[in-house]
């Protein structure tokens, strides 16, 4: 069952996300599964001052809308990944200023890997999904079937989609993809990335830490 305290801290951690600049005005969205529902910012809603009434109830199996507020349109790819990964419990789509410039690059990077905090967070390898309209179907299936096993994705000429279990794991994984393309940017596309080899060697590393 969904309460106020639920929505109450949904607002709290969209408010966090604006806070960071990962979202400006209506740019990005933001879903919390909850059971079998889940919660997302509804249709032109702004993230980072996200209000009660703007926050959208659906059935994550069906897509129905359970209170009557317009979910954002890009709810067809939120509500897809939560169907087919059971360990994804927030999913954000957001515009931060150096990834989306990325985004928008004729030339984009192969290699995102340039700090450990890459892989062991955001991911080894990042896909890069051609543009689509943002809110049409060709966009939702594309998100859904690259996010099937990957947690980072990088949108053409739109943006970032992160997935993952927690509220605090999908920040730092943002908050850790735009410090990759700051690095990128800033060093005007010459920069070295860890190797295989090394990215091996951290995994073994983060591994161990874990067990």
């Amino acid at each position: 069952m969904i309460t106020t305290e639920h929505i109450n801290e949904f607002l709290k951690q969209a408010h966090r996300v604006g806070d960071a600049k990962l979202t400006i005005c209506s740019s990005g969205n933001l879903s919390w599964r909850i059971g079998d529902d889940a919660l997302v910012s509804g249709t032109g809603s702004w993230v980072p001052e996200l209000k009660a009434e703007k926050v959208s109830i659906c059935r994550i199996e069906t897509g129905e809308v359970l209170n009557g507020i317009k979910p954002s349109m890009e709810s067809g790819f939120h509500l897809g990944i939560m169907r087919q990964r059971p360990d994804v419990n927030v999913v954000l789509h957001f515009q931060s200023e150096y990834a989306t410039a990325v985004s928008c690059m004729k030339k984009k990077p192969e290699n995102f890997n340039v700090t450990a905090e890459v892989p062991c967070h955001v991911g080894r390898e990042i896909p890069i999904i051609p543009y689509f309209r943002p809110g049409s179907p060709e966009l939702a299936k594309a998100v859904v079937e690259a996010m099937k096993d990957h947690n980072s994705i990088l949108l053409t000429n739109h943006g970032q989609v992160v997935c993952g279990s927690s509220f605090d794991q999908v920040f730092e994984r943002a908050m850790f993809f735009e410090m990759a393309c700051r690095i990128i940017v800033q060093s005007g596309m010459d920069y070295s990335v860890l190797t295989p080899e090394e990215i091996d060697d951290l995994d073994k590393y983060v591994l161990g830490k874990k067990a």
